[in-house]
């Protein structure tokens, strides 16, 4: 029992990970119809800013600091891919473009940081563990499955309930009946792009104490944002989410029971819903290719 009930604590806290990263990656495809192969590549910047900002340890301020940091950068990196996706439409030349960024990206961490494995310490405050129905759990993953759902109700919030999501949601469905009124879409689709980025590059801070840095290690995260998007739903936060929680369960019970087939396990998942339901099993009505 204890080790089911470690298994499906990490599963939610992976869950919420990977939430975090492809929510950006969900709703770029989704409403901006970008396919954005560089979000593993801004994923991995946030981890190095953690590795150069808190790699030894640091104060539970510090590691804040950190994240606001990495997102500063995901925002920045965010914004350049929009301005070089903005007048490419068709998602092959925007795969390759986007690929070749998330190449030099990786280059030039790799030549910043090395090829080592670069290890990322929890804040000294919360590197600890508690007892959890006589299981020792990690404080750290608490707080990340804690981040993992106020994250889902802000942005929820935010994209079906706030003025700003319902200019998203109308430049999406109309883009020139909006620009009509004098919103400049450009804008909002940059901010979009560049939300979702800093939202990945803020998950590579948080998942540094679990996950390290290392080259490689954009391409593993942005194939699982991708599983994810694919089995929530384009452009959906409620489908994110729930494929977020789902993969980090697969992933997390199937590492514990059957080790040697948990990435199978993985695409399992996805291959059973997209037989079931192609467009995912949450897409938002908004989105491109609901």
């Amino acid at each position: 029992m204890d080790t089911y009930l470690v298994s499906v604590l990490n599963g939610l806290s992976m869950g919420s990970l990977l939430f975090a990263i492809a929510l950006g990656l969900s709703l770029v495809f989704g409403m901006m119809d970008v396919l954005n192969l560089a979000h593993g590549a801004v994923y991995l910047a946030g981890a190095y800013v953690a590795v150069a900002l808190a790699g030894d340890g640091t104060g539970l301020m510090a590691f804040v600091l950190a994240v606001l940091a990495a997102a500063v950068v995901g925002a920045l990196l965010g914004g350049a891919l929009a301005g070089l996706t903005r007048t490419t439409r068709r998602h092959l030349d925007q795969a390759l473009l986007t690929l070749g960024v998330a190449l030099v990206v990786a280059e030039l961490l790799s030549l910043a940081f090395g090829d080592d494995v670069r290890s990322i310490a929890a804040p000294a405050p919360v590197d600890d563990g508690v007892k959890i129905f006589g299981a020792t759990y990690p404080v750290y993953r608490l707080l990340v499955i804690g981040f993992g759902i106020a994250l889902a109700v802000a942005v929820y919030v935010l994209i079906e309930r706030s003025a700003l999501g319902s200019v998203i949601r109308a430049t999406v469905s109309d883009r020139a009946m909006v620009a009509a009124l004098g919103i400049d879409t450009g804008r909002v689709l940059v901010g979009v792009f560049a939300a979702g980025a800093a939202l990945a590059a803020a998950g590579g801070v948080l998942a540094g104490p679990i996950l390290g840095a290392q080259p490689g290690l954009d391409e593993k995260v942005l194939l699982l944002a991708l599983v994810v998007v694919v089995i929530g739903g384009l452009g959906s936060v409620r489908g994110a989410l729930l494929g977020a929680v789902l993969i980090g369960q697969v992933q997390a019970v199937g590492t514990t029971l059957l080790p040697e087939f948990a990435s199978f396990l993985i695409f399992a998942a996805m291959a059973l819903v997209l037989l079931l339901r192609p467009s995912g099993l949450l897409p938002a009505r908004s989105a491109v290719h609901a």
